[in-house]
């Protein structure tokens, strides 16, 4: 996740900094490959916000894949409406949500739970690129289980760096390993699971 909740007036500042060893704004930009893959998986039928948009890594390959597509971001980057608190939106401003969402005191879970709130309104689905670790964590096993994604699709090959720069990655960083998760509005009892490559997707 890129961009849950402890201290969240502080943390949800533009400029603000979760520790001293992570990016700004926890700014850990996706790799374009990363969205290509999983846009071989799955497809859209309506408009798309991203809501932790960055520089707009994610949002460039949603355009170029055809999508309507809605760029926001806490931060101003240049791209999208900088300054817009996702986790304070109250209407959604699309029918589905793809987002690399920020880590760290328990923003990444409540990006997930304020997307679940969108889409149960505009029927949409809802996409995080998570680490996978994730899925296998004490303090979020219950919230799985009780609100499971639909899909989850593994990534074989995924470094988010940090600031989007290869020099300020750590060896922490490069073993990251990273999924997509896929929520419907409607709950399921089942989670598929599924492979994804991004070596084909340059």
């Amino acid at each position: 996740m890129r961009h849950h909740a402890q201290t969240r007036s502080s943390a949800h500042m533009p400029g603000f900094k979760l520790s001293p060893n992570r990016a700004a704004n926890e700014f850990y930009p996706t790799p374009p490959e990363a969205t290509r893959a999983f846009l071989t998986a799955e497809t859209f039928d309506g408009s798309i916000w991203e809501p932790a948009c960055g520089k707009g890594h994610i949002a460039k390959e949603l355009i170029a894949h055809g999508y309507e597509t809605v760029s926001t971001d806490l931060a101003d980057y240049g791209y999208g409406d900088g300054q817009c608190d996702f986790l304070d939106t109250d209407i959604p401003r699309a029918k589905h949500i793809i987002t690399n969402p920020p880590y760290g005191r328990g923003l990444a879970d409540a990006f997930v739970k304020k997307s679940l709130a969108h889409i149960a309104v505009t029927g949409g689905r809802a996409a995080m690129l998570i680490n996978l670790a994730s899925l296998a964590h004490p303090t979020r096993h219950s919230s799985f289980i009780k609100r499971r994604p639909a899909r989850i699709y593994i990534l074989d090959e995924c470094i988010c760096y940090p600031n989007g720069d290869p020099r300020q990655a750590t060896d922490r960083t490069r073993q990251h390993r990273y999924c997509w998760a896929v929520w419907t509005a409607a709950p399921t009892d089942q989670t598929v699971t599924d492979w994804l490559t991004t070596r084909t997707t340059h």
